[in-house]
C-alpha cells in the first residue's frame, strides 16, 4: 500500500516538472521570437507593394531612423545614408511625424554628394505606419523647378533684351527731333535707328524661331535632302561678310563616288540651312580679317560629320558648356557691338537635336574654334540618287 502511494505521487510530480519545464520553454520562445522581431523588423504587410507601384522614392523606417527597406534611388540621392539610416534632415521630418502621430510634409534641399554646390529638391511626406515604423515618400522635383527656373530667366531674359533695342530707337528718335535743322545730325541719327530697328527685327525673328523650334513638330515637311546642297547655300550667304574683311570662306568639294557619293540626310531643308548659316555667319562674324573659314563634310560611322572652323579669338574653356545657352554671350560687350543676340547658337542645337543629331565644340584662346555637327546619313539607292534635291 505505502509502496503504491510512492508511485502515484512519484507519477503526479514527474508530470508537474515536465509540465512546468514545458510553460517555460514556451515563454522563452516567445521571448527569442519577440527579441528576433525587434532585432530584424519586417515591412508591414501591403506596403511592399508602394515600392514598384510609386514613381516617388519610398523609405520605411523605424523610429530609431533605421532603414528597413528602400527604393533603390533612396541611397544614390541621399535620402538614405551610410550604415542604413535616414538623412539627418528627413530624419528632422521623422521625428515630427512620430511626435504629431499625423503626416507631415515639407520641402528638402539635399547636396547632390560631399563636394559642390548642386542641390537636389524633395517634397518629403512622412506617415505613422503601425506602432514602430515611419512611412517615408520623397518625389524629386529638382527638374521640374529647374524648368521652372529657366521659363522665368527666359522671361526675363526676353523683356531685358528688348528694352534694349526698344530704348535705343525711342532715344534716336527724340534726337532725330531735336536734330531736325541739322541734316548731318538727322542722317547720322537716322543710321543709327536703322541698325537698331535692324536688331529689334533680328531679336524678334530669332524669338520666334526658338518658340517654334521648342514646341510642335518641325520635322512635318522633312525629306530627303543633299547635305553639300545646304552647305553651298549657308556659305554663300556669308560671301559678302566675308569679303567685307577679307575673310577666305572655303567648302571642301562633295565626296567622289569612290569615297561613297553624295552625303543625303533626312532634314527640313529651310531649318538646317538656317542652322547651318548661323555656324558660319558666326566663324565670319567673330573671325580676324585676313583669315580663313572653312567647312567640310565627312562619313563617319554610318553618320555624316559637318565641321565649321574659323582662325578667330577662341572660346575659354570655362565659357564652352555654356555658349548654347540662350542670350549667353562671351563678351557682352563685342557682342552688342556686332549686332549679336545670344540666341543663334541656341537656335542651331535645337535645329540639330531636332534632326536626330549633336553639335560640339573645340575651341582654344587664340587659336581659333571649331563646331562639328554631327547627324544621322540616309543611304539613298544608288540607281535612283536623283530623287534627292
Amino acid at each position: 500500500m505505502g509502496s503504491s502511494l510512492y508511485v502515484v505521487l512519484a507519477i503526479v510530480l514527474g508530470l508537474v516538472v515536465g509540465a512546468g519545464f514545458t510553460w517555460l520553454w514556451q515563454v522563452a520562445d516567445r521571448r527569442r521570437r519577440r527579441a528576433r522581431a525587434a532585432l530584424s523588423p519586417r515591412v508591414p504587410e501591403g506596403v511592399e507593394i508602394l515600392f514598384d507601384a510609386l514613381e516617388s522614392i519610398v523609405i520605411v523606417s523605424d523610429r530609431s531612423h533605421n532603414v528597413i527597406q528602400s527604393s533603390p534611388g533612396a541611397a544614390a540621392k541621399g535620402l538614405v545614408v551610410k550604415g542604413d539610416r535616414l538623412n539627418d534632415r528627413v530624419a528632422a521630418v521623422a521625428d515630427e511625424a512620430r511626435r504629431s502621430g499625423a503626416v507631415v510634409s515639407t520641402d528638402l534641399e539635399l547636396p547632390r554628394g560631399p563636394f559642390g554646390r548642386a542641390e537636389l529638391h524633395f517634397r518629403v511626406r512622412v506617415a505613422p505606419l503601425a506602432p514602430q515604423f515611419l512611412l517615408i515618400l520623397a518625389e524629386d522635383r529638382t527638374e521640374a523647378l529647374r524648368v521652372e527656373a529657366v521659363r522665368r530667366d527666359f522671361v526675363a531674359n526676353v523683356s531685358h533684351e528688348l528694352k534694349t533695342p526698344i530704348g535705343a530707337v525711342t532715344l534716336l528718335a527724340e534726337a532725330m527731333d531735336e536734330a531736325a535743322d541739322d541734316p548731318e545730325q538727322v542722317r547720322y541719327f537716322a543710321g543709327r535707328l536703322t541698325i537698331e530697328g535692324r536688331r529689334l527685327a533680328q531679336l524678334t525673328h530669332e524669338l520666334i524661331e526658338l518658340s517654334r523650334l521648342q514646341s510642335g513638330d518641325t520635322m512635318e515637311n522633312a525629306e530627303v535632302v543633299r547635305l553639300h546642297r545646304v552647305l553651298e547655300q549657308a556659305v554663300d550667304r556669308s560671301r559678302v561678310a566675308a569679303e567685307a574683311k577679307d575673310i577666305t570662306l572655303t567648302l571642301a568639294e562633295p565626296l567622289s563616288s569612290a569615297e561613297g557619293g553624295d552625303i543625303h540626310v533626312y532634314a527640313d531643308q529651310a531649318l538646317l540651312l538656317m542652322g547651318f548659316h548661323n555656324l558660319v555667319a558666326n566663324a565670319v562674324q567673330y573671325s580676324p580679317e585676313h583669315s580663313t573659314v572653312g567647312v567640310t563634310a565627312r562619313r563617319v560611322d554610318g553618320n555624316v560629320e559637318v565641321a565649321i572652323t574659323d582662325q578667330g579669338i577662341g572660346i575659354a574653356r570655362e565659357d564652352q558648356d555654356r555658349i548654347f545657352e540662350r542670350f549667353y554671350r562671351v563678351d557682352p560687350a563685342r557682342s552688342r557691338k556686332t549686332g549679336g543676340t545670344g540666341l543663334g547658337l541656341s537656335i542651331v542645337k535645337h535645329v540639330v537635336e531636332n534632326h536626330g543629331g549633336d553639335i560640339r565644340i573645340w575651341s582654344e584662346i587664340g587659336r581659333g574654334s571649331t563646331f562639328t555637327v554631327r547627324l544621322p546619313e540616309v543611304e539613298l539607292p544608288r540607281r535612283s540618287p536623283s530623287r534627292a534635291r
